[in-house]
C-alpha cells in the first residue's frame, strides 16, 4: 500500500483513507468489507468508469452528466469524511 502523505504530515486521515484497502477487498470478492472499509469506493469507480466511457463514446455519456455525478460523489466523499470526524474513527 502507498502511504499517505496527509496522514503523515498531519496525523490524520485524509478524505479518501481506507480507499486503497478497500479496492483490494473489493478486487478479492469482499464486496460488504470493501464497503465497510469506505464506502464511497463504489460510486468513485462508477465515476471513472463514466469519465472512460466518455472519452471513448462522448455520444453515449453527455459532459454534463459527468460534471453532475462528479459533484455527487465528491459531496459523498465529504460526507463519508464527516461522518468519519464526528465518530472519531479518524
Amino acid at each position: 500500500m502507498l502511504p499517505c502523505a496527509y496522514k503523515y504530515f498531519f496525523g490524520i486521515d485524509c478524505p479518501i483513507c481506507g480507499s486503497q484497502r478497500s479496492l483490494l477487498l473489493l478486487m478479492q470478492g469482499n464486496f460488504i468489507e470493501s464497503f465497510k472499509m469506505y464506502p464511497p469506493l463504489i460510486f468513485l469507480l462508477l465515476l471513472i468508469f463514466f469519465a472512460v466511457v466518455y472519452l471513448i463514446f462522448p455520444t453515449i455519456i453527455k459532459a454534463k452528466f459527468l460534471k453532475q455525478y462528479a459533484v455527487v460523489v465528491l459531496i459523498i466523499i465529504a460526507v463519508n469524511y464527516t461522518c468519519k470526524i464526528a465518530t472519531g474513527n479518524i
